[in-house]
């Protein structure tokens, strides 16, 4: 709609105006198109009036930051070229004159090239309107009034305030609360209503309560004159201060006006010279509130209700309108959330994030899309990947926000990492992954008998391997096997030799009855260790990191770091100072001591999925910065050191991934992602760099640490990716105390 916004408080101010600029950006946020005019100064309690015998003289306001009094007013309109369509709704007018004369001048002679006004509203007013004594007076109405004598659709909006801080949460609740009841008034118009006056109790939750179709209190005043006599030497108030004294009187429940004060002279003449300024005594109004009876426009609002009083355009209520208002939702949240993972450990606790940083009141759950009240609402999916609507995230940038980016094979993928590694090395030689992680050879195989054609390829390998054979059993180089695209440990392997390698292939062939019956086996090595024989082609090999530290408290068991690591938008990177050690199930013992027990990969293999079940689990998962404080030959401050490399590693390999493989990780600005990275540290004190999950197995960090480390890193993802997304929060672009940001890249995509 064209809705032209008109008032009696004049432009913004936190004495006078504090609301219309909240109302008009609402408005504007809700896509319609609006046009200001409003009074230069304040002009309460003149109804709908003009002032003649004198020219009305506009000058321009261009409104500042919302809820600051930094708005500046020019003489002149700004200039623009015709094409820039971005500075149409900056600016303001200002007139000389009444509410009235702003809505003729803002039908008549503005704004004509944004087509047709829909809607004039007048207001939102500071104070309440309610009862025939506010009303007759009020220029709130009065503009409406006069819009409604225009041929106008139009509404008059006044808010109830209870106090004078103007709490910027309260009012924007108001306004989302204000607007949404506008949009149904006009498209519900009711026959034969000229207008409607609207008063809005200024209260936390008041979009919440109800609305009522209500009849104007009519009312008189009782206490006598409105005016008190002041001394004739006292210089005249502001109007605006005025104003604000009188509304704070009035909304407190009317304090009696002081009294008459009467002429200092000795000798009294016969009519005594006196000043006099507009104080009516408020107290007549909230009587006849107190004693009148439900149905009423005073009453609603007492009662903490919106009251929508339809008017004919002559101050009377229509008749006939009268019951409930129910908006549509009830309630309009900042944004809606599908929280939907197969995970119990996960749902819950994501949905305890969102319940406590953003509060019940902001968010609505629903169970699917289809549940929006629109496409384009404001919606977060946090969703299993294969059930992410991606399509809704595409065609929504600026509303829609999940929790996955589409395409990042280049991090994931193990055989991908591997080359978005290597490729940026050869590109930057200094870069830290050259230090900090062990470049891989990757191959592809789809049985036994070819593994000669694939050592072909994979010659680094191949010459490895042909050393080893001449190498004493202590000084062999070892090789770790890892299918490029399986999880959870599955299908890892330990080797030296090429027959050792083949046995492995060997090992994971299904057998011939097995094929015929066209079942796919998922081979199992006793540590429920087993690998989908369809998941068995692309493979890396890496060298076997050696020897690892060790913690003596943790009796020498091998140990690898999981790091949770935040992705958001295109592209900040942030990784989670709460970190977890995950160790194998029993002691380390390198593998050349004894090869019989290189098949054991309890010692070598620390994912927690081999342990399930059984009694090594006890001590497995523990939190990073509560391990051992003295550890031989490293620094009183390893911890820290190895959180620096960590967070220097992860930035580096996130923008390797960013700027180097843009085809296989492709950020999107309405997007967020929890890695899991693991690390492991040699005895050294070297942190090298795994392998990055997606979705990671949270569950694995347990009962004892679900709080303390996923129901934070939740809550951190939460204030850090979702509320600025959705204009709740500032943008952590310096982290926070748990999240360190360790890569800040502009790369190009905006929403």
């Amino acid at each position: 709609m064209h809705i032209l916004v008109v008032n009696d408080d004049g432009p913004p101010s936190s004495q006078s105006s504090p609301y219309v600029h909240s109302l008009v950006h609402t408005l504007q946020s809700a896509g319609h198109i609006v046009s200001v005019v409003l009074p230069h100064q304040q002009r309460s309690w003149i109804g709908k009036a003009h002032l003649i015998g004198a020219s009305v003289k506009p000058t321009y306001f261009r409104p500042g930051t919302l809820h600051q009094d930094d708005g500046t007013t020019h003489e002149l309109p700004r200039c623009y070229d015709a094409n820039d369509k971005d500075l149409e709704g900056d600016e303001w007018v200002l007139i000389d004159s009444t509410p009235a004369s702003c809505v003729q001048i803002g039908l008549y002679h503005y704004f004509q090239d944004r087509g047709p006004v829909d809607l004039v509203v007048s207001g939102p007013n500071y104070g309440r309107n309610t009862t025939s004594l506010f009303a007759m007076s009020s220029g709130t109405i009065g503009g409406a009034m006069e819009g409604a004598a225009c041929g106008k659709r139009s509404i008059a909006l006044s808010y109830a305030f209870s106090s004078r801080d103007h709490d910027p949460v309260v009012i924007a609740e108001a306004s989302r609360h204000s607007v949404r009841l506008i949009e149904y008034l006009t498209q519900n118009w009711a026959e034969g209503v000229d207008l409607y006056t609207v008063n809005v109790p200024l209260e936390p939750g008041v979009s919440q309560n109800r609305i009522l179709y209500t009849q104007m209190l009519d009312n008189r005043w009782t206490s006598g004159s409105c005016f008190r006599a002041v001394d004739a030497a006292v210089p005249d108030i502001d109007p605006e201060v005025r104003e604000h004294e009188l509304r704070h009187q009035g909304e407190k429940f009317g304090v009696k006006p002081v009294g008459d004060v009467g002429a200092s002279n000795a000798r009294k003449s016969r009519i005594q010279h006196k000043h006099f300024q507009w104080a009516p005594n408020f107290s007549d109004v909230y009587r006849s509130v107190e004693e009148s009876q439900p149905g009423n426009d005073g009453w609603a609002v007492k009662e903490g209700m919106t009251s929508v009083t339809p008017l004919k355009a002559n101050f009377m209520h229509t008749p006939g309108i009268q019951g409930e208002i129910k908006l549509p939702g009830n309630v309009e949240p900042t944004l809606y959330s599908l929280v939907d993972s197969d995970h119990p450990y996960v749902q819950t606790l994501m949905e305890q994030a969102l319940q406590h940083r953003l509060g019940g009141g902001c968010y609505k759950t629903i169970s699917s899309l289809s549940d929006l009240p629109s496409p384009s609402a404001p919606v977060f999916q946090y969703r299993e990947y294969e059930r992410l609507e991606f399509e809704h995230v595409m065609l929504n940038p600026s509303s829609s926000l999940a929790n996955a980016y589409i395409i990042r094979k280049a991090l994931i993928r193990k055989h991908y990492m591997s080359n978005t590694i290597a490729n940026w090395v050869t590109k930057y030689p200094d870069s830290i992954l050259g230090k900090h992680f062990k470049f891989a050879v990757d191959f592809e195989l789809d049985y036994a008998e070819f593994l000669d054609d694939a050592l072909l390829e994979a010659y680094e390998l191949r010459h490895s391997l042909e050393k080893n054979e001449e190498r004493p059993a202590s000084n062999k180089e070892w090789w770790i096997l890892k299918p490029g695209m399986s999880d959870r440990g599955q299908g890892i392997r330990l080797f030296n030799s090429e027959e050792q390698l083949r046995e492995i292939f060997e090992e994971w062939e299904v057998d011939e009855s097995d094929a015929e019956s066209g079942s796919e086996q998922e081979q199992n090595d006793g540590h429920d260790n087993g690998v989908v024989t369809s998941q068995l082609r692309h493979f890396i090999a890496q060298p076997y990191i050696d020897p690892p530290l060790l913690l003596p408290s943790s009796s020498n068991r091998k140990f690898h770091i999981r790091t949770y690591v935040l992705a958001v938008g295109a592209l900040k990177v942030y990784v989670f100072k709460e970190m977890l050690a995950l160790f194998a199930a029993k002691p380390y013992c390198p593998p050349w001591e004894d090869e019989d027990e290189v098949t054991d990969l309890a010692r070598h293999l620390t994912n927690t999925c081999f342990q399930e079940g059984g009694s090594a689990n006890e001590g497995s998962v523990r939190r990073y910065w509560q391990l051992d404080h003295h550890v031989p030959g490293l620094s009183e401050d390893w911890k820290e050191k190895i959180f620096d490399q960590i967070c220097s590693i992860t930035g580096e390999v996130f923008e390797a991934a960013a700027r180097g493989m843009m085809v296989h990780f492709q950020t999107l600005p309405n997007v967020f992602e929890l890695f899991g990275v693991d690390f492991l540290v040699d005895h050294d004190g070297t942190a090298w760099l795994l392998e990055i999950n997606a979705y990671p197995d949270f569950a694995q960090t347990g009962e004892d640490l679900r709080e303390a480390v996923v129901g934070r890193l939740f809550e951190e993802t939460v204030d850090v990716a979702v509320k600025p997304f959705f204009g709740i929060g500032e943008a952590a672009v310096e982290g926070t105390d748990h999240l360190r940001l360790v890569a800040n890249l502009d790369l190009g995509r905006k929403t």
